[in-house]
This record gives C-alpha cells, sequence and structure tokens, in this order.
C-alpha cells in the first residue's frame, strides 16, 4: 500500500516559493476578509473614519488639555491622528492575525497550503482602513492649514516597518493561539495596554533623555515617531539612535515568527 504524506516545506528559503503558487489563494482569502469585514454593517466604511477621530478627541482632551502636554507649532489633534495612522495599522492586524488560524480551522484541517498565508492576508484589510484614515488625515491637515513636505514619500517604507512588526508579533500569537486558547485574551490586553505605552497620545520627546534609549525597545516608538517625522514636516524630529533599535527589534520579531510559525504549522491540524 502506497500512502502519500504531504507535509509543509520546514525550510524557510522554500517559503517564498511557495507563498507565490499560492498566491491566487492569498488574493482570495484577501477579498474574503475584506467582504466580511464590511457586510452587514450600518454604516460600512465609517467605522475605519470614527474610530481613529473618535480615540483623537479622547486622547486630545486627555493629554493635551487635561495633562497639559505640549505638541510645539503642530495642533495636538493632528500630531495625535498621525501616531493614530501606524497604531490603528499594527492593532488592527495583530488581532486579526492572531486569531486567523483558529477562525479558519476547517481549511487548516482539510487541505495543505502555506498556512502562513491566513494571519499574512488579514493586513490587507488593515491596510484598506489605513488608506481610508489617511484620506481624513489629509483632510484634518488642510482644516487646520498644516501641509507636509517631502518627507511624506517615506511614508510607504514606514507602513512597511509597521507591516512587519504587527505580522512578526502575529505570526506568534497565531502560532501559540491554536495549542493555548487563553492567548485570545491576552492579545487585546496586549493592543489595549500598548496603546498608552507607545507615544501615540503625546510625544516621545517627554520621555527624559537617559530613558528615551530605553523605551525605544518598544518597537512601535521609532514606527510612530517616523510617521510624525514623515507627516507633520519639521515639525517633528527623529531620535535616530531609537528609531534604529526599532527597526532591528522589528526584524527579529519578524523573522523570529516566521520560524517559529513555519516549525509549529504542521501540528495545527492535529490540536486545532
Amino acid at each position: 500500500m502506497i500512502e502519500t504524506i504531504i507535509e509543509p516545506d520546514r525550510t524557510i528559503r522554500h517559503l517564498w516559493r511557495e507563498l507565490c503558487e499560492y498566491r491566487e489563494l492569498f488574493l482570495f482569502l484577501a477579498w474574503k476578509d475584506i467582504l466580511i469585514r464590511y457586510k452587514q454593517t450600518v454604516i460600512g466604511a465609517a467605522w475605519s473614519v470614527l474610530r481613529p477621530l473618535v480615540l483623537m478627541v479622547v486622547l486630545t482632551v486627555v493629554f493635551g488639555w487635561i495633562a497639559g502636554l505640549e505638541s510645539g507649532a503642530v495642533p495636538y489633534a493632528v500630531m495625535v491622528f498621525a501616531a493614530m495612522l501606524p497604531w490603528q495599522f499594527f492593532g488592527d492586524t495583530l488581532s486579526k492575525s492572531s486569531e486567523s488560524v483558529v477562525a479558519n480551522a476547517g481549511m487548516v484541517s482539510k487541505v495543505y497550503f502555506p498556512r502562513i498565508i491566513i494571519p499574512t492576508t488579514t493586513m490587507i484589510v488593515s491596510l484598506v482602513d489605513f488608506l481610508i484614515s489617511f484620506v481624513i488625515f489629509i483632510l484634518l491637515l488642510a482644516g487646520y492649514g498644516f501641509w507636509p513636505n517631502w518627507k511624506m514619500v517615506f511614508v510607504p517604507p514606514l507602513l512597511l516597518l509597521a507591516a512587519v512588526t504587527s505580522l512578526g508579533l502575529g505570526y506568534w500569537f497565531a502560532a501559540l493561539n491554536v495549542r493555548y486558547r487563553d492567548f485570545r485574551s491576552i492579545v487585546p490586553f496586549v493592543v489595549q495596554l500598548g496603546l498608552f505605552a507607545s507615544p501615540v497620545g503625546f510625544s516621545s520627546d517627554v520621555i527624559a533623555g537617559k530613558w528615551r534609549l530605553v523605551y525605544s525597545l518598544n518597537p512601535m516608538v521609532g514606527v510612530i515617531d517616523g510617521f510624525r517625522w514623515a507627516l507633520l514636516g519639521g515639525e517633528a524630529q527623529l531620535y535616530v539612535p531609537g528609531f534604529l533599535i526599532s527597526i532591528g527589534l522589528s526584524a527579529a520579531l519578524f523573522a523570529g515568527g516566521v520560524i517559529f510559525f513555519t516549525r509549529t504549522e504542521r501540528s495545527f491540524a492535529d490540536v486545532i
């Protein structure tokens, strides 16, 4: 009796080749996620506008009015919204990717394909929300009569850095969530805590000089600072040592997440 056993290719060098072979599946799952995101919603894509706007108002009131933190020559609301763009993208991607494998348990247990496609496609929905919010940000700038300069060309690579950071963590949590379902409760807590631990409602300049480098061990600090530097013209300065640390940590998280996910995915169908 001859048996054919299909196993995932566990060598990282072949991962890209497999992803290219299954690119149509990637596009199908991404489109499905977009449809599910807006299907049977009352206000549809308006959620992508209301969430950052409401959070911007709350953070502006708490940190700008009550705490009395300064934003320099930039309107406080603009400074907060510039940080909300990468943070919303990061938080949504991390939350959706960590749940993605369990949510697609039926597909995982019945047919072989590179499982890493599942958490990766969740980034597409977050990207759509990001683009909608970015348009609102441009309108907000116009309302304040404040315009970015040539540094705005760095937004795409900074968005790529945010994607690397969120997917890196997402791969870790997605794999862990298959075996330990309590990670389903841990991820929302991490995202909520990270919102206040990251410089979203305030500028990272308020961190004392000697602690600035330590604070940059949060990889989203560099991402948010980079977005502000790119979008707020010459009004926001980039702390280069901390930014380089964020790049290194994000790359390490992503590489480690890919390796961990691909090495554990062979057991998904057995325990999911």
